[in-house]
């Protein structure tokens, strides 16, 4: 356990104005522009690194990042892809550092409340454009500051007919939105954005959920579905879970292939066409190879571990021997510990996975489960807490990590999940501050 002298470190480091209004701004600003962004989060960064960096080692949460760092050095220099291996470490390690930097400025519930509100806050310039790309055609770039923020919006969405916003394609946009969604349900809950207003909190809601829906997101909406029970907490559950199951009882059958067929075309009538046609991929099933399905890609992804499983074969691998072995073109495997397997061997994927898991169950346990503080900050953590569930489920099935605002998007929360596991009289100590 760390010992007093860390809290009271951290307790200094609340106090610094200057890095926490400069943390809120960074956080604010994510969706908008990464650039100006980062610039404000190093600044914080570095203010919350500084005064407590003999501590570092203090922290058991930090050891499973540092033998990552190693092993991901160590591969670089056996690596396949060689110059983008060592390329791909900004991928991972300055977000090691936030990890322990950050920390001071998601202590507390009400830091926390107050970070959740910028981030529902900053993702209203997504939800404008997003809406405009779709329903008035509005077409980028656009520039502000002298080109200091410029915002690519395709005209229609991208891919076609899909809400992106101000990300690069939809299924970004989807993470991002999905991501925060559970925050705008948490303060219609108990508002606390925009001065407690309930009627905002709705209305940013309903916008949340209407562009997740037009993202034609599969995750998204399934991020929907998730978020509800966990959010509203478990004694919402003996009415809300039949009632989500009435819900998607038809859409389960109008996908399905195993329900009568006159059955299924009942359901489809009452089923969107788009929904579940999109849910089964059925536009898709005479065109699709089977390499280009996400279980072909997965199939590829597990031969090349096998082949290199200790170091493996370098950052950007698998868009390099995916085409050489299908004569198909992608990026990644669609599975985040399998392409961390793939890039950098299989222990460095177990160690980032136990670390992500044991952080994502022993706050809850030591958060939300004990309900150690007002019912208005457990609703928030157990938002924090879905919100993070939701991006791991995200990354199960595809990787928007590698966009940036989504990666630090991801630390953020996890840091907030390990300031909930500092016991109850260290929070005690700076609930105050």
């Amino acid at each position: 356990m760390i010992k007093n002298a860390y809290f009271l470190n951290l307790k200094n480091k609340l106090s610094d104005n200057f890095g926490w209004s400069c943390f809120q701004l960074g956080v604010f600003c994510l969706p908008s522009s990464a650039l100006i962004s980062y610039l404000f989060l190093l600044v914080a960064l570095i203010g919350g690194n500084l005064k407590r960096r003999h501590l570092y080692l203090r922290d058991y949460w930090n050891y499973p990042l540092v033998c990552v760092t190693f092993l991901m050095i160590i591969g670089c220099f056996h690596s396949y892809t060689g110059w983008l291996a060592w390329l791909g470490l900004f991928n991972w390690l300055p977000f090691f550092w936030c990890f322990w930097g950050l920390q001071p400025y998601l202590l507390t519930p009400e830091r926390r409340k107050k970070c959740a509100s910028w981030l529902v806050l900053g993702s209203v310039p997504v939800l404008i454009t997003g809406f405009g790309q779709l329903w008035f055609g509005w077409e980028g770039p656009w520039q502000i500051f002298d080109g200091l923020i410029i915002w690519f919006i395709s005209p229609g969405g991208e891919p076609l007919g899909r809400l992106s916003g101000l990300f690069d394609y939809a299924n970004i946009t989807a993470a991002w939105l999905s991501g925060v969604w559970p925050f705008c349900l948490a303060s219609v809950l108990n508002p606390f954005i925009v001065g407690r207003n309930r009627a905002i909190s709705c209305a940013l809601l309903i916008a949340f959920v209407s562009a997740m829906i037009l993202t034609d997101s599969r995750n998204a909406w399934g991020s929907i579905f998730l978020g509800l029970p966990l959010v509203f907490g478990s004694a919402s559950w003996s009415w809300l879970i039949p009632l989500m199951l009435i819900f998607l009882f038809p859409v389960i059958i109008a996908v399905l292939p195993v329900f009568d067929f006159g059955i299924q075309q009942i359901a489809r009538s009452i089923v969107p066409e788009s929904i579940w046609m999109r849910l089964n991929d059925m536009q898709y099933a005479d065109t699709r190879p089977f390499e280009a399905t996400r279980i072909g890609q997965w199939k590829i992804g597990l031969n090349l571990i096998v082949e290199k499983p200790w170091l493996g074969w370098g950052a950007a691998a698998f868009s390099i021997l995916y085409p050489l072995r299908t004569g198909l073109s992608h990026g990644h495997s669609h599975n985040l510990p399998l392409e961390l397997a793939i890039s950098h061997g299989l222990l460095v994927s177990l160690l980032i996975n136990i670390f992500v898991f044991s952080l994502l169950f022993i706050s809850y346990f030591h958060r939300i489960f004990k309900n150690l503080n007002s019912q208005e900050n457990i609703i928030v953590d157990r938002a924090w807490w879905t919100s993070i569930l939701i991006l791991i489920c995200f990354h199960a099935t595809d990787i928007p990590l590698f966009d940036s605002r989504i990666n630090i998007l991801g630390w953020i929360l996890l840091i907030g999940l390990r300031c909930m596991i500092y016991n109850s009289k260290s929070y005690n100590c700076i609930s105050k501050i």
